[in-house]
């Protein structure tokens, strides 16, 4: 009766106090009848801010023990009598306050412009700015909110803390039938076993190195790099035999790309090699690796080797439990079988999508055919990880790399613990209970802090003796700090003991020499130097290193269909982070040649973000007309841009890189392309010019690049391996090129 007498009065208020009471949780005191019986005066304190889409639940009895406070009570019961239209268009107008001085500044400048783009027919530009394209949180994070996603994710994570002695390795001990095996695999992995000496160390650390080179038939040319003598370089692919794998992978490794479609015996000659050089346990890098093409192929091939690695390890550790409790009493054998933390492998992935491709492998290739795993924590994972069910799917065409990169739950910031036992798994383990950690940069980035913080924690990759780094080259879309923080942080002696049992724990790892015994994999669809620096800066693996230097014979220059002129531009530069000497070559000796307002419709591609902001900047100073796109433009805010540079009431656009690999527009009108740097990606600079397609009717269309010597990895994938050795090696300095119809590249 009571609740009803209160929805009774509700619906006699007005709308102006209806919105005074949920603001306020009480009614204004103008409207309080003095004639009654005075009350108390209560205090209710309002969350900082109401969740105001929470819909009235069937829980009633749930939320009468939760106790909800009185404003609550009277949010709820005034959703109750929202059927009314009045109270619909109260709580907009609420969520639209409070936007209300973007939407003002918006209507005052674009009411106009929007009309005259609905009068353009630009149809495209409609649809593509309506479009919800997947984007990185990195795009947010870069902002300055990198500290408050970090304390939101952490408040929310879940961590399975519930099973800690099931899967604990100190207190388990091996299945019937598998100390056999343990003994023989424990003979078969060396590396681990293999000790250094104190000169050996200092001589890895200095820096030495023996160059060698060979060729695989499916890899191509491998550059090899080993420290030390006594360790043979790597041969050719007939003298490196495949790993051998656990018994637990026996039954699923040869069906490893059965969810592929092929033949479930057959590894691809791709994997058959990969694998071949992860088992030598050889640093390496594989920047061929395209997102359609190669990319499941490779995701398969790591998995399988760091699945076997932690079986092979845990089994270990579990033979030398059981001997130990069977010499108990008698003299003891000292066993030295484990690092300083549990944690043996990290996969970084850039999305969530990614982490659960990973996941699905290692259920695929534990599961045993016509059973079930035991996977703890399975339906939360999917959820969390999974692609939204509600989702809906673009209908606008992007290119393969694009939906292969874009595919699925795109979040980039996530973290989760693997632990692994007796063909059982449990995720969102505690990192220090996990034998795998699969997380996103930023994920790891948010938990490990800098120095000063007060919550902080990096022990946990004190001991890591396989890193995998997957589609690196989207890290560099995201935030490349991130890597190189999360690299500074791995294999560092730990600030507590965490538990230890030092009497287990190998000498290598007591002497601070864990980086020594890891094992590094980068896998790219691109040639960086920044993504090389991995290995050549944060890597120092006693077994060397390997890395795929293949070629390119043709350049993405040979895709371009528009009958274009390309004019590359080359600068000398004192090193490949002097942008100060681009900068003033730009300013100089390019930007006047399309001052002129016969040069309009002039796009500017410009790959670095800073590099962007400092040509933003100048360009303001000059008070040149410039409209400008970047990953930090808001959806109103491209369109107007777009709309400018197409009807040419802006001379410039200033475009970059990160925003085309986000979102793929088709820029309209452009009649001159600049590109202030070579593209990271090689495939962005044909699709760049073939945007020109567009512009029907223009005189004359032009394409100018610049370049230096340090730019030549970019040079090759553009124009081809020949080509770029001529160009580098001419004592010219601008080099022609005209692509079409009529004549080839």
């Amino acid at each position: 009766m009571v609740k009803r007498r209160e929805k009774q009065d509700l619906t006699r208020l007005t709308k102006k106090q209806r919105k005074h009471l949920k603001e306020f949780g009480e009614q204004h005191p103008f409207h309080d009848d003095v004639a009654d019986r005075p009350r108390e005066t209560q205090i209710v304190r309002l969350p900082s801010r109401p969740d105001r889409s929470r819909p009235e639940s069937d829980e009633d009895v749930e939320e009468e023990e939760e106790k909800p406070s009185a404003y609550e009570k009277l949010l709820s019961t005034c959703r109750s009598a929202g059927d009314l239209s009045e109270d619909e268009e109260s709580e907009e107008e609420d969520d639209e306050g409070e936007e209300v001085d973007d939407e003002l500044a918006e209507a005052d400048e674009g009411e106009d412009e929007d009309d005259d783009l609905e009068q353009s027919g630009d149809e495209e530009v409609e649809e593509e700015d309506g479009d919800e394209v997947p984007a990185s949180s990195e795009e947010q994070n870069n902002v300055g909110g990198e500290k408050q996603a970090g304390e939101k994710e952490l408040e929310e994570e879940f961590i399975d803390e519930a099973q800690e002695e099931e899967f604990c390795l100190e207190s388990n001990l091996p299945a019937e039938g598998d100390q056999e095996k343990t003994d023989q695999s424990e003979e078969e992995d060396m590396h681990h076993e293999t000790e250094l000496s104190d000169e050996e160390v200092k001589k890895i650390a200095a820096g030495s190195k023996i160059r060698t080179q060979v060729k695989w038939s499916r890899l191509g040319v491998l550059q090899c790099v080993r420290p030390l003598e006594r360790f043979p370089s790597i041969g050719q692919a007939s003298s490196v035999p495949l790993p051998s794998f656990h018994k637990a992978l026996e039954e699923n490794w040869h069906s490893l790309n059965q969810p592929m479609g092929g033949a479930a015996s057959d590894l691809t000659d791709l994997q058959k090699e990969l694998l071949r050089l992860m088992g030598s346990y050889r640093d390496m890098y594989y920047p061929e690796c395209s997102p359609e093409v190669e990319g499941p192929e490779v995701r398969r091939a790591y998995c399988l080797h760091a699945l076997n690695h932690v079986l092979k390890a845990n089994s270990r550790v579990l033979a030398h439990n059981a001997r130990l409790k069977e010499a108990k009493g008698a003299e003891e054998e000292e066993f030295r079988d484990q690092g300083l933390t549990r944690p043996k492998v990290l996969i970084l992935v850039p999305t969530r999508d990614g982490a659960l491709r990973v996941v699905q492998t290692f259920i695929s290739l534990l599961e045993p055919r016509g059973k079930k795993m035991d996977v703890s924590n399975k339906k939360r994972f999917k959820d969390e990880f999974g692609e939204d069910p509600n989702a809906k799917p673009t209908n606008l065409h992007r290119p393969d790399d694009y939906s292969a990169v874009f595919s699925g739950n795109v979040d980039d910031h996530f973290r989760i613990g693997l632990s692994i036992l007796k063909r059982s798994m449990r995720l969102y383990s505690p990192f220090y209970s996990s034998d795998i950690i699969v997380a996103s940069p930023l994920g790891l980035r948010t938990l490990l802090g800098v120095e000063g913080e007060a919550q902080r924690d990096f022990d946990f990759l004190s001991s890591i003796e396989l890193l995998v780094l997957d589609q690196t080259d989207v890290f560099l879309m995201q935030n490349w700090e991130h890597v190189l923080h999360v690299m500074k942080h791995v294999n560092l002696q730990p600030l507590d003991s965490h538990g230890v049992d030092f009497s287990r724990v190998r000498m290598w790892n007591l002497n601070n020499w864990a980086g020594y015994y890891r094992q590094t994999l980068v896998f790219s669809a691109i040639p960086d130097p920044q993504i090389s620096s991995i290995l050549t800066k944060h890597s120092r693996n006693y077994r060397g290193q390997v890395a795929t230097k293949n070629l390119p014979k043709t350049g993405s220059i040979c895709q371009v269909l528009v009958q274009l002129p390309h004019v590359f531009q080359m600068f000398q530069a004192d090193g490949f982070m002097d942008q100060d000497t681009r900068f003033q070559f730009f300013v100089e000796k390019v930007l006047p040649q399309y001052r002129d307002s016969v040069m309009s419709h002039t796009l500017i591609y410009v790959p670095s973000y800073f590099d962007f902001v400092r040509l933003r900047n100048f360009l303001k100073k000059e008070d040149i007309s410039f409209s400008s796109i970047s990953e930090y433009s808001k959806r109103s805010e491209v369109s107007k841009a777009r709309h400018y540079f197409q009807k040419g009431e802006k001379q410039f656009l200033l475009f970059s890189e990160r925003f085309h690999f986000y979102k793929r527009y088709t820029i309209k009108g452009i009649q001159n392309l600049v590109f202030y740097a070579l593209p990271t990606y090689a495939h962005f600079y044909s699709e760049m010019c073939n945007m020109l397609q567009t512009s029907t009717g223009a005189a004359a269309l032009t394409c100018t690049a610049l370049y230096s010597r340090y730019d030549t990895h970019r040079l090759l994938a553009v124009t081809g391996a020949e080509r770029a050795a001529q160009m580098v090696q001419s004592n010219k300095s601008v080099h022609l090129f005209i692509t079409g119809e009529d004549k080839s590249a």
